[in-house]
């Protein structure tokens, strides 16, 4: 197999990851009135997730 194939399937591997962190059943885990040092749990959880698979697609886009 050659690296750009592996690079691909990785993409569409964190792709399908970030359909699942930002789907209801998850979604609506967080959804409660409990906030994370003056903010809401859902907004934490959806920026972090969200801050979290750009790392990981700027780590899978720049590994050589």
């Amino acid at each position: 197999m050659n690296k750009p194939n592996v690079k691909g399937q990785r993409m569409v591997a964190l792709f399908l990851l970030g359909n699942l962190l930002f789907n209801y059943p998850l979604l609506a885990l967080f959804n409660k009135s409990e906030t994370v040092l003056g903010v809401p749990l859902l907004y934490v959880y959806v920026f972090g997730a969200w801050a979290g698979l750009i790392a990981l697609l700027a780590f899978v886009a720049e590994k050589r």
